[in-house]
């Protein structure tokens, strides 16, 4: 990721140079040999950053519905709905690990935007909003393409957990938004599973993306997004929700949208509240962003919904994590979105006799962005994040997922 702002500026350019690299390296990957690669229905020359040649039905049907291994959603009929199956990696039976894909074909050509959820296995509101948002449209009356993908990780959402289970190296956790865009000949099957799904399904289908997650299981979050509001095409659309705040920052190398980033696809991350539930209210908010979006690229037409000047949304910077010092329970002195002053106390701890043994405190003036909703915690976790703005903020940031 980019050390200054300067350097930021150039990812405007959507780093050119670098998409031929990218390219020849699938191209490397997908030759490197029978011996490491799963078996595939087609050649590597499809994985150029045009996309696949054409859509490739594996014949298998699940459930009334037809299973690609690589789609060109040009090859699909315009002015309708179509449910399909993604063939993805193999499980240990080898059997598939099947990701459900729902295209709405416009009547008429357009931009091409996908939404995707389910990256992490416990955040069910990101999955509740795109599927809020692909029943509200119509694709008699759309110009262009929206795909959602609803269970990227799905090993991981059948245990509604955060990580993929991995059996490579024995019993194993595998953060799937820190393997992308994945590799096809990888060393895990995390690895592999977001090779497939960025080469033959993400990338080739997308002008702008945005994946949708929640914080994680033991700890609430705001309604916000994480975006690099450096690059215009992102910032437009991290801007049309009506959410309070805006974590402007590239964060961790791997996250899916860094990979779409990268090879010059749009796209940035809405954050919805908590895990395992569905937040209703904050579902509404990001459904009536996300329909602003598809306005903004031209898909729908119509009036725009409330956007972040509505509501007065707060951008930072940096996000500074409060971490416990001790074991015991928690007591939260602020809720979420609060304002909150350097010096300010904002969360205490008490040992097993009721004991005052921590006191937490912010260092710098900003708002409440997350906090541990798990009452107990041990030494080292985070109780608290505090979005902020600092003149040189760092890459790679810790932030409230």
């Amino acid at each position: 990721m980019p050390s200054t702002r300067e350097e930021r500026i150039d990812r405007r350019d959507f780093m050119v140079a670098s998409i031929a690299t990218i390219s020849a390296s699938a191209a490397v990957a997908a030759n490197a040999g029978s011996a490491n690669a799963q078996e595939a229905e087609i050649s590597s020359a499809s994985l150029a950053p045009g996309g696949p040649s054409a859509t490739v039905y594996t014949g298998d049907t699940i459930q009334g519905k037809k299973v690609v291994s690589a789609l060109d959603v040009n090859d699909l009929e315009p002015g309708r709905k179509h449910l399909l199956y993604f063939q993805g990696v193999q499980m240990p039976t080898g059997q598939y690990w099947y990701v459900s894909v729902t295209v709405a074909k416009g009547a008429k050509p357009g931009k091409r935007v996908v939404l995707v959820s389910g990256v992490h296995g416990d955040e069910l509101s990101s999955v509740h909003t795109v599927q809020t948002v692909m029943n509200q449209l119509d694709p008699a009356q759309m110009s262009g393409t929206v795909m959602a993908v609803t269970d990227v990780s799905r090993p991981a959402m059948e245990g509604m957990q955060r990580r993929w289970p991995n059996s490579g190296r024995g019993a194993d956790l595998i953060d799937m938004n820190r393997e992308w865009p994945g590799n096809e000949n990888g060393a895990t099957a995390p690895s592999r599973h977001a090779g497939l799904l960025f080469n033959r399904l993400l990338r080739p289908n997308a002008d702008a993306a945005i994946d949708f997650h929640t914080g994680t299981t033991g700890f609430d979050v705001t309604a916000f997004n994480i975006a690099g509001m450096d690059v215009p095409e992102i910032r437009a659309m991290a801007e049309l929700y009506p959410v309070g705040q805006i974590f402007d920052n590239h964060v961790y190398p791997g996250v899916l949208h860094n990979a779409f980033v990268d090879v010059g696809i749009p796209s940035f991350t809405p954050e919805i509240g908590a895990a395992r539930v569905l937040n209703l209210e904050m579902i509404s908010l990001f459904v009536e962003g996300t329909m602003n979006v598809l306005k903004h690229h031209g898909i729908l037409v119509g009036p725009m919904g409330r956007t972040g000047k509505d509501v007065g949304v707060f951008i930072g910077n940096s996000a500074l994590p409060i971490l416990a010092t001790k074991g015991g329970i928690v007591e939260h002195l602020v809720k979420l979105n609060a304002k909150v002053e350097a010096g300010q106390k904002v969360a205490i701890q008490r040992n097993s006799f009721g004991e005052l043994v921590a006191e937490y405190t912010s260092s710098v003036a900003g708002e409440i962005t997350g906090l541990r909703s798990d009452a107990m915690s041990e030494p080292g976790d985070p109780l608290a994040f505090i979005l902020f703005h600092k003149a040189t903020p760092g890459d790679h940031e810790t932030y409230p997922e």
